[in-house]
C-alpha cells in the first residue's frame, strides 16, 4: 500500500518558508547595506548636514577617482604599493612557515628560539621603521624589510600554532607505522597546519597593506600611502578618500584571493 500524501495548511507551509524567505532577505540586506550607506553619505553631504572640507560626497570622490584613473595617475601608485607588498610578504611568509614548522616539529628548538621570537613579537614595527631608515635607506630595500618582518611573525605563530594543534595520536600512528620524519611532516604535520598557514596568511595580508602605508608616508615618492599623506598635506580631501578607498579595495582582493586559494588547497577546512 503506497502511503497517504502529506497535506500540510497554510500556516505549516509558512513557517516551513521562513527561514528560506529571511536567509534571502539577509542576503541581499549584505548586497545594498554599502549602497544604502552611500546614498545616506551622499545625501547628507548634498543638503550640508555634514561638513564637505572634511567629507566630500561620494560622487565628487568617484569623480576625482575617475580622473586619476583615466590619467594613469593612480595605476602608478597602485602598482608601486604592489610590488613594495608583494616582495616583502613572501620574504617574510616563507622563513616564518619554515621557521613555524621547526618550532612546533621540535620541542628543543621551541624551548631554545621559542623566548627570543616572544620577545621580539610586541615590539610595535612601525616603532623600528626610523631604526630600518637608518639601516636600509629610504628606497624600497626598507619597506621590504619592514613588511617582512610584520609578516614573518604572524606566520611564525599561526604555523607553529597549527602544527601543535595535530592530533597527537596521528603523530603515533605515523612512528609505529614506520614513517620517517620527513614523511611525518609531509603527509600530516604540515596538511594539519595548513588551515592555520591560510590563516596566518590572510592576516599577514592586511597588516602589509597597513605597515606599507605608513612606511610609505614617511619614506617614498609613490605609492598609495605617499598618495593619502601627499593629499593630506595639500588638503586635497577627494584625493585622499580615494587613496583610502583604493588600498582598501586592494587589501578586500587579495584576502578573497588567499581565500580562494585556501578552498582549492584546503578542501577539508571549514570555509
Amino acid at each position: 500500500m503506497s502511503a497517504a500524501p502529506i497535506t500540510l495548511t497554510k500556516d505549516e507551509w509558512r513557517r516551513l518558508k521562513a527561514p528560506a524567505r529571511r536567509e534571502r532577505i539577509f542576503r541581499l540586506a549584505s548586497y545594498f547595506s554599502p549602497l544604502l550607506l552611500l546614498l545616506l553619505w551622499e545625501l547628507s553631504s548634498q543638503f550640508n548636514l555634514i561638513d564637505r572640507r572634511f567629507f566630500p560626497a561620494p560622487s565628487a570622490i568617484a569623480g576625482t577617482a575617475w580622473r586619476m584613473t583615466v590619467s594613469f595617475e593612480l595605476f602608478e601608485h597602485i602598482g608601486a604599493t604592489l610590488r613594495r607588498v608583494g616582495i616583502g610578504y613572501m620574504l617574510g611568509a616563507v622563513p616564518g612557515i619554515v621557521i613555524g614548522l621547526i618550532l612546533g616539529l621540535s620541542l628543543p628548538v621551541r624551548r631554545l628560539l621559542g623566548p627570543i621570537f616572544s620577545a621580539l613579537y610586541p615590539v610595535p614595527k612601525i616603532a623600528i621603521l626610523p631604526l630600518i631608515l637608518l639601516i636600509f635607506g629610504v628606497g624600497d630595500a626598507s619597506k621590504f624589510v619592514v613588511i617582512a618582518i610584520g609578516v614573518f611573525f604572524l606566520m611564525l605563530y599561526n604555523t607553529m600554532g597549527g602544527v601543535m594543534q595535530t592530533p597527537q595520536i596521528y603523530m603515533d600512528v605515523a612512528k609505529n607505522a614506520g614513517a620517517s620524519r620527513f614523511q611525518t611532516f609531509r603527509r600530516i604535520a604540515f596538511p594539519a597546519a595548513l588551515p592555520s598557514i591560510f590563516t596566518g596568511l590572510k592576516l599577514a595580508a592586511g597588516s602589509s597593506y597597513i605597515i606599507i602605508a605608513a612606511a610609505e608616508f614617511l619614506g617614498a615618492r609613490n605609492g598609495v600611502g605617499f598618495f593619502i599623506w601627499a593629499s593630506w598635506q595639500t588638503f586635497a580631501v577627494s584625493r585622499m578618500f580615494v587613496g583610502i578607498v583604493v588600498i582598501s579595495v586592494m587589501g578586500y582582493l587579495t584576502i578573497l584571493a588567499l581565500e580562494a586559494l585556501e578552498r582549492r588547497f584546503v578542501p577539508w577546512a571549514k570555509h
